[in-house]
């Protein structure tokens, strides 16, 4: 029984857990979209989110905010595009940033697979 158990293993030791989740996190808003599985979405989104809100707190002088963002993600672009344009599109809204969509069963070992992609405002 998992009682009391918190996240995901997804069968890798924590090393390699963490440089997935900061590779998934870097894709995502490098094409602001992914095709993954349904666990590893569910997975990455709550990274994310943090992530955004932590982004949009961003004034620019800031250098510890910047520097944490830089740890969390591999890509100096990422940071860039994440601070510059996803953040500020975000201005307005609490949380939520993104939404995970189930997309069906991967024809070789018959996966769920889903697309997670930043909501987009209006």
């Amino acid at each position: 029984m998992r009682h009391r158990v918190k996240g995901k293993k997804l069968g890798r030791d924590t090393s390699h857990r963490k440089a997935l989740r900061k590779n998934l996190a870097t894709s995502l808003i490098k094409y602001d979209e992914l095709v993954t599985t349904i666990t590893k979405a569910k997975y990455l989104k709550p990274y994310i989110e943090k992530l955004v809100t932590k982004a949009k707190n961003y004034s620019g002088s800031e250098f510890n905010t910047r520097k944490y963002l830089n740890s969390k993600l591999f890509e100096e672009t990422a940071v860039d595009k994440l601070v510059n344009e996803i953040a500020p599109r975000y201005k307005n809204r609490k949380g939520g940033y993104t939404k995970v969509v189930r997309l069906g069963n991967r024809s070789g070992d018959n996966s769920m697979l889903a697309k997670i992609s930043f909501v987009e405002e209006k």
